[in-house]
């Protein structure tokens, strides 16, 4: 009996890939291995990323928040102290989005931790 490769199958997971890596530069868009490496890569990058946004976006909400408590004449680091203790359980995302939409939220919380 003859040797079955299921090359339907074969050609329709190579079409997966390069149509995935549609765009890209000379042949890292149409020669099958280059694009293989190249998707491969970029899911790595994509998933390293995905991990590294959420650090991003911490440092963003300290910095904004920061920014925000130095105006009244406490720091970051004093602001997150008095915060944790007078029980005020508010995370960065809240309090960094306080700061920049809200400035009398944000000054009300200072003075009731200032007390």
């Amino acid at each position: 009996m003859p040797r079955s490769v299921n090359s339907v199958a074969s050609r329709a997971r190579r079409k997966k890939i390069l149509k995935r890596t549609r765009g890209n530069f000379l042949s890292r868009k149409n020669v099958w291995t280059v694009a293989k490496n190249t998707y491969e890569k970029g899911l790595t990058y994509a998933y390293r990323d995905r991990k590294r946004k959420k650090g991003n976006f911490r440092a963003l909400w300290i910095q904004r928040i920061n920014a925000a408590a130095r105006q009244y004449g406490v720091t970051y680091s004093q602001f997150m102290g008095l915060l944790a203790k007078n029980n005020i359980g508010l995370n960065r995302k809240v309090l960094a989005d306080l700061a920049m939409n809200n400035p009398q939220a944000f000054e009300a919380i200072i003075k009731s931790v200032n007390k």
